[in-house]
């Protein structure tokens, strides 16, 4: 299903939409050694479908670096996610390895071209929904010393209590998907010019990684 957008917000980007699908049961290993296999035949068919240069033009690239200019995310520093991945995958760069649950839609996102991210559903409170940030609003990410301090018009993601996204780019360090995770709420992440369909069919390439290899049952 669709994430809920605030009206603001979905007026100063009209066409932005992400979709929301819930896992439950999930069961997250540091590692799997089919899924390590598995890298490498993704990897195989990223090499023989792209090049470095066609990034640089493909549609689909060239509408979320759009989207980052628009929020004032410099997309040559801070790449959209899927992009990055294709780019370290071409120049036989490793990806990072997070967790079983985190590479598999990482395989997903190089694959459709589509950035996610995942939340453990247990450290959410209510249905998430998109919004403009308010100045001076406070994010801590992941891996980050000290939170951000938010301008205010950034596109963010809130549960009833608290930011859990700065979207696209950046995910909240209390709701990342950790290796006690058993439920979460995974997001596939659109800007205008993404079609919804576009969004959709990734979803379900990522369900289907993440269940063939944490198991669990979306719904």
């Amino acid at each position: 299903m669709l994430l809920k957008l605030n009206p603001l917000l979905q007026a100063k980007f009209p066409g932005l939409s992400a979709t929301i699908v819930y896992i439950n049961g999930v069961k997250v290993e540091a590692e799997d050694a089919r899924l390590e296999a598995f890298k490498s035949e993704v990897f195989n068919r990223i090499k023989a479908r792209w090049n470095i240069d066609e990034l640089r033009e493909h549609p689909v690239f060239r509408a979320y670096r759009g989207f980052f200019w628009k929020v004032g995310v410099d997309p040559t520093k801070t790449r959209p996610s899927s992009e990055a991945l294709i780019r370290r995958v071409l120049r036989d760069s490793p990806i990072p390895r997070i967790n079983t649950l985190v590479d598999a839609y990482n395989l997903a996102s190089v694959e459709t071209s589509v950035p996610f991210a995942a939340f453990d559903l247990s450290r959410l409170v209510g249905e998430p929904v998109m919004r403009e940030a308010k100045p001076k609003e406070e994010f801590l990410g992941i891996g980050m010393d000290k939170p951000l301090i938010l301008s205010g018009g950034e596109p963010v993601i809130q549960d009833m209590e608290k930011l859990i996204a700065v979207y696209p780019h950046r995910d909240a360090e209390t709701s990342k998907v950790t290796l006690a995770t058993r439920d979460v709420l995974l997001l596939a992440c659109g800007v205008p010019g993404v079609d919804d369909e576009v969004l959709r069919k990734a979803e379900a390439v990522a369900v289907s990684y993440v269940t063939r290899f944490c198991g669990g049952k979306a719904g």
